[in-house]
This record gives structure tokens, C-alpha cells and sequence, in this order.
């Protein structure tokens, strides 16, 4: 009877069947992935996948545009169409119906062309599609950037109006509310919004837009759901990984067929009793 050589059959195992050897690696390397990712949720909150748009991701879309003024356009036009320029959120109800929202957001506004009116109590009012705002569909949207003074009237901050289909607006985690003024409401010019490769003319007022990443605007998985995420890992993991033992012991126990090659001596060592020569 011959002793069993586990490292020598894993050795022969491995140079006579690359395949399987294959295969077992990428099976050990999902494992070892997904018990890694296990462990990163426990030390860390992961961001909402059900959540395909929050207001970091609408901000980041609106801000590799450019508003620009028309060619033929007046910085003193006042448009009814657009939103006034500081009202409340307005909800209609229903999914299908319309919603407006009027909040404080991490978006820096500059001028970069002339000629163009001063930063100060400037709004700048365009339409827009949803697809063009990172959402799904390509349903028009109102969209007012409103770039206001602090009350103290040293520093700016930028507030959004946005107006859309319900169904399509981020309203899990929401900016927070943009304050009231007591003085008079900014007059609201019209804008396009146009491509930041497109060079303005020498006659267009054009804004550039500058969005700030805020991690408190990104949705994030629950302290439940992400307990459910991780112990769905751990099972999958430590499967996989049982698999992979049980691929080596096979590998293991699989007697290699360099031994019983040639003329068959070590099958005879293998399988003939030992006895003494001189009986």
C-alpha cells in the first residue's frame, strides 16, 4: 500500500488539468471579493443602488453646461414663464402631476464672457430636458439658478428652482430650504443652455457652473438593508469558499497518473504486499 501524497497529486493536478485549475481561481478570487466587500459594509454605509439620481448627481449633470444669453437678448428681460424667483415647494400630489422645488444648493456660478450683469440678486432661467439633468426620460423642466447675498452682503450662496414631473425629481434627500428675502425679487433673465465646448459668441453672456460634491445629498442604504446586503455576502462567500476546499481535497485524493506510467513498477509497489525475501 502506497502513502498518500496530497502535494504531490495537487502538483500533477494542476499541470494536467489548467481548465479546472482555472476555474477554481476565479471561483476563490469571488469569494474572497465578496467576503472583502462584507467586511468594507461593516466599517462603512454604502450609497442607495435602488437610488439611480440624487441632488449631487442632478447638480454634477447641470454644471458641464454653460447658461448663455441670446445674441439678441436683454439682461433687463423679465419672463412670466419662469418661476418667481423665492416661492415655497409645491407638490400637486399625484406621480403624473408636477412638482416645484426652491432649495439651497452647492453650485458656484461665474461669468466668464462679456458683457454680463454683476453676480449680486442674479437670477438665470432656461428649460431644460431630464435627460439633460442626468434623469430618466425627456420630459421639459423649469430650471432657475438664483445666486443670492448673504445678510451680511459678503458672501454669495445659490439657490435652485426646479419644476418638473413628480415621478422624475430627487425627493428622497433633500438640499435644504432656501431662505426668504425682504427685498425686491431679482429680475430673472432668460438663458440656453449650451455645451461648455461650445465658444460664445463675442455679442452672448455666458455662466459657467461649478457643483460641489455634499455626502449628506447622497442616498444611503439603511442600517437594515445593509445588515441584509452583508449577510447575503457572507453566505454566498463562505459558500464559494467551501467549494474551493472541496476542490482541493479532490485534487488531493485524485492519485497522479505520472506514478503509473513506464512499466508499471510503482502500480506493483502500490499493490503488492510486503513480505520478507527470505521466506
Amino acid at each position: 500500500m502506497c502513502a498518500w501524497q496530497p502535494v504531490v497529486n495537487l502538483r500533477d493536478y494542476v499541470s494536467l488539468h489548467p481548465p479546472e485549475v482555472t476555474f477554481f481561481l476565479c471561483f476563490l478570487s469571488l469569494s474572497f471579493s465578496l467576503l472583502c466587500l462584507r467586511f468594507y459594509g461593516q466599517t462603512h454605509t454604502l450609497p442607495n443602488p435602488d437610488t439611480k439620481t440624487d441632488w449631487n448627481g442632478l447638480l454634477s449633470s447641470l454644471s458641464k453646461f454653460q447658461l448663455c444669453a441670446d445674441a439678441n437678448g436683454s439682461w433687463v428681460e423679465q419672463v412670466s414663464r419662469a418661476p418667481p424667483p423665492h416661492p415655497q415647494d409645491q407638490t400637486d400630489g399625484g406621480p403624473s402631476e408636477d412638482t416645484q422645488l426652491h432649495r439651497r444648493v452647492p453650485l458656484v456660478v461665474a461669468a466668464y464672457s462679456s458683457p454680463s450683469p454683476p453676480l449680486e440678486d442674479l437670477s438665470l432661467h432656461t428649460t431644460v430636458t431630464a435627460s439633460q439633468l442626468g434623469l430618466s426620460g425627456d420630459a421639459s423642466m423649469n430650471v432657475t439658478v438664483h445666486v443670492l447675498s448673504e445678510a451680511e452682503g459678503k458672501d454669495h450662496y445659490t439657490c435652485l428652482t426646479i419644476s418638473g414631473p413628480t415621478h422624475l425629481l430627487p425627493l428622497d434627500l433633500l438640499p435644504p430650504e432656501c431662505p426668504q428675502i425682504e427685498n425686491t425679487p431679482p429680475t430673472v433673465h432668460v438663458v440656453t443652455l449650451t455645451s461648455k465646448t461650445q465658444v460664445p459668441s463675442a455679442s452672448q453672456s455666458c455662466f459657467s457652473l461649478q457643483s460641489h460634491h455634499d455626502p449628506s445629498l447622497t442616498v444611503m442604504l439603511t442600517q437594515e438593508d445593509q445588515a441584509v446586503a452583508g449577510r447575503h455576502l457572507l453566505e454566498v462567500g463562505v459558500c464559494l469558499l467551501g467549494l474551493c476546499l472541496v476542490f482541493c481535497l479532490y485534487a488531493s485524493l485524485t492519485p497522479s497518473p505520472r506514478r503509473h506510467k513506464g512499466n508499471g513498477l510503482d502500480r506493483n509497489k502500490c499493490t503488492q504486499p510486503l513480505t520478507d525475501p527470505a521466506n
